[in-house]
């Protein structure tokens, strides 16, 4: 895992700190190698190391499926979630400010995984998803209980256009007073996507103001797709 270490480490992290202030989402393109991406994407097939899977329809989430990943966690994911919260923790913590909200998220993942322990939040939350033709997502948020990270990270495993088309991955913002607005990214095969669980600020005339988002996936219109999503805190038991 050195390697996907050193990767994590390279990114440049100012620019990720600007993109997600003034857009509350950041693109971090070719994180990951095509090998990488098709040994992730294979292990959708393996019928062990899940907790839960997911049939959207049933729910009306959706179309398509989705498995969440048991403890312990494949050593990518393991080694994604130590990682990235740290750098991610600053981002957080100064939104906490901004919007004057009493709470400061903990620099070292293990703090935050025994916060989420003593909240009885036991069920990890990393998750691999497939879409087919006609699949797609609706708008939600990944919260999982009272306590919650504001940034995730999705990792994209297919090639847009070339493995399937459609598929674009949705952000909206719900802006106070306002219409909403709606950003439509479609990342390349092995970009990573950091963006808002929930809310951002946004600076306004009188300060700082909350912003609520929601992500979700268009319709596919052929092909296959497969992410996996990277969410820090757990899920209640």
């Amino acid at each position: 895992m050195e390697g996907l270490v050193s990767n994590i480490e390279a990114i440049d992290w100012n620019k990720i700190d600007a993109d997600m202030h003034e857009k509350g989402y950041a693109v971090v393109p070719k994180f990951l190698s095509g090998i990488l991406c098709e040994v992730l994407k294979n292990l959708y097939k393996n019928p062990k190391g899940y907790r839960k899977t997911v049939v959207m329809e049933r729910y009306r989430f959706g179309l398509g499926e989705y498995k969440y990943f048991d403890y312990p966690l494949p050593r990518t994911i393991q080694t994604l979630r130590e990682h990235i919260y740290p750098k991610l923790v600053p981002i957080a913590n100064l939104w906490m400010k901004a919007l004057k909200i009493d709470k400061q998220f903990p620099i070292a993942f293990n703090e935050l995984q025994q916060q989420c322990r003593d909240n009885n939040q036991l069920k990890p939350t990393a998750l691999i998803l497939k879409y087919g033709k006609g699949g797609f997502n609706t708008l939600h948020q990944d919260l999982y209980g009272d306590v919650y990270f504001p940034l995730q990270t999705v990792l994209f495993l297919n090639e847009p256009d070339v493995d399937f088309k459609g598929g674009e991955f949705v952000l909206t913002q719900q802006i106070p007073r306002a219409q909403s607005k709606v950003t439509v990214l479609q990342p390349k095969k092995g970009d990573m996507l950091i963006f808002t669980t929930n809310f951002r600020p946004v600076k306004g005339a009188k300060g700082y103001y909350r912003v609520n988002m929601k992500h979700g996936v268009s319709e596919l219109h052929s092909g296959e797709r497969h992410t996996i999503g990277i969410i820090f805190h757990d899920a209640i038991s």
